[in-house]
């Protein structure tokens, strides 16, 4: 095979949710061919996967999309502040259909191996059905949290009921009223779940390790005036969230710290602004509450004294008070109700961390240290494997036979979480290293920033994009030291799936880089206008 080889697309790129969807309108717009491959049935990504009771988003709806086409945002209409699974799909859905990209996506097709052809600089993609496809260009857009982490309990395989990880929802449904449940995992799944599963289920038991904080989410329904406002402001909210730390439409930062206010000031402030729901309580309020440790403190209290406000059993409040880490070092959830729940009858939180620890899986529930616990229903809400779970899935071999999974064995290490050295021509769409942030809009930079790559690639005729080694060691080491300069690294302390702890086959990384989404999107574009120098491009003789 030869560089000048013709392959069957130009980009193949693997995940049909947002990523996948935005890949698709930018190739096209480049001139370039794509075909885009997921193994679900229908396109959504993660709102095809997250069909559990409750899930939703946790962004704000108006800035949790694409934002690629003004006529789509003016012809959508969003029913609540943050949409359901349904209400997402069905927007996703939307999109495919004005943009006419079905023809660009192939459902039900797993690719269970992707490798680097070094003579022709092309890689080769192979399906579970053995179908092979060859691309110039692979692009992962498989989600950033989409690799489920199934908890190896003893006895999971005698259980007579249903058992499945809440990201593996049955297609078919769940008919749980009436039911006991069981959910192991108190995270941002439960928070969502356990409120709409209480209200039919006979009993749910929610089996925690670690306590979150807990923000209001303060659902609300879409007026024709609210989405008068956002329609005729989305130039200034894509504006916001392109310059905002979490790619939020926030107005941040407020010129004011929390260090340099008093007490009773503050106390106002918080109380001003904690009905007001979102992620704004961190972003609006005070600008040092993620900087220093006495003001992240106070917030948390602040926090943990709204839910000691709601939760009537003073023993049920103590174990839902998050302990040993500071608040924010792992990304609390949006409580639609959630501790409510916890004044019912029919819901039980059972610590099995310091007081009950899990012992086994029986044929008829769970077995603690203390207790035996008969259930109809056992829901793994155990978590993901956060940012290289879902490339490590399959089997991606760069130069040499290296496979991601090895290269990745101790450090996730990339380039601005999008190129990694000895795989070229790989991009990866919010890859690890890259912002937590809100993700359409990290998905949309990203975008752009590798189909800049690729049209310098395709107008100045090079065949390989060959990312250089010095340059990922440099971004590794500068993740790592902000890091270091965040409360995340406060030692054993944040037992976090942002740092990969909660995976028991690999030792915690810096996943994430924490220097701000906006910092990020400016080092991009500093890349794109010095001409990509983290890479090295090679024409291929023929």
């Amino acid at each position: 095979m030869t560089a000048q080889q013709k392959t069957d697309y130009d980009i193949i790129a693997i995940g049909a949710g947002f990523a996948g969807l935005g890949m698709i309108h930018h190739a096209r717009e480049a001139g370039l061919s794509i075909r885009v491959f997921d193994k679900a049935s229908d396109i959504g990504g993660t709102w095809t996967w997250n069909r559990y009771p409750g899930a939703a988003s946790d962004s704000e709806c108006y800035y949790y999309c694409l934002t690629f086409s003004k006529e789509l945002l003016q012809k959508w209409s969003w029913s609540v502040r943050y949409p359901g699974w349904e209400e997402n799909h069905r927007y996703m859905r939307f999109v495919a259909d004005e943009c006419n990209m079905w023809p660009n996506i192939q459902l039900n097709t797993e690719i269970v191996s992707a490798d680097y052809q070094e003579d022709s600089g092309h890689w080769k993609l192979s399906t579970a059905g053995g179908e092979e496809f060859t691309c110039k260009y692979f692009v992962s857009a498989m989600g950033m949290i989409s690799e489920p982490v199934i908890p190896n309990f003893k006895g999971m395989d005698t259980f007579k009921g249903p058992l499945f990880h809440s990201a593996r929802w049955p297609e078919e449904g769940l008919d749980y009223a009436g039911k006991r449940v069981g959910i192991i995992g108190a995270g941002a799944t439960t928070v969502q779940m356990l409120p709409v599963m209480a209200e039919t289920a006979a009993s749910v038991t929610v089996f925690q390790r670690t306590a979150n904080f807990i923000m209001p989410a303060v659902q609300k329904r879409m007026t024709p005036e609210w989405e008068k406002e956002i329609k005729e402001n989305y130039d200034e909210i894509i504006d916001k969230c392109r310059n905002h730390i979490f790619g939020m439409a926030f107005d941040s930062p407020v010129g004011r710290n929390l260090a340099d206010t008093p007490p009773d000031e503050v106390q106002r402030i918080f109380e001003e602004h904690w009905p007001r729901g979102s992620f704004r309580f961190v972003f609006e309020t005070f600008d040092d509450l993620l900087a220093n440790p006495e003001s992240n403190r106070i917030a948390g209290e602040f926090v943990i004294s709204k839910m000691k406000e709601i939760v009537k059993d003073p023993e049920v409040a103590e174990m839902l008070t998050p302990k040993g880490y500071p608040f924010f070092a792992k990304r609390p959830p949006l409580d639609h109700n959630y501790y409510e729940a916890y004044n019912r009858d029919n819901v039980k939180l059972v610590d099995i961390k310091d007081r009950e620890p899990l012992v086994e899986i029986t044929e008829t529930g769970i077995r603690t240290t203390e207790n035996e616990y008969d259930f109809d229903i056992i829901i793994l809400a155990t978590g993901f494997q956060a940012y290289t779970g879902a490339q490590e899935a399959l089997t991606i071999r760069g130069r040499n036979g290296l496979t991601l999974r090895d290269k990745w064995e101790d450090v996730s290490a990339s380039i601005l979480g999008v190129f990694t050295a000895d795989f070229p021509n790989l991009f990866m769409i919010t890859g690890p290293q890259a912002p937590f942030a809100n993700l359409p809009t990290s998905i949309e930079q990203n975008i752009h920033y590798i189909i800049d790559c690729i049209k310098k690639m395709e107008q100045e005729g090079y065949d390989v994009c060959e990312p250089k080694q010095d340059a990922e060691d440099e971004w590794v080491a500068h993740v790592a030291e902000v890091h270091e300069q965040t409360l995340m690294a406060q030692g054993d302390k944040v037992h976090s799936w942002m740092m990969g702890a909660n995976l028991e086959n690999r030792k915690p990384r810096v996943l994430i880089y924490f220097g701000g989404a906006n910092v990020y999107y400016d080092k991009m574009r500093d890349s794109v206008d010095a001409g990509f120098p983290e890479v090295e491009f090679e024409s291929l003789a023929s």
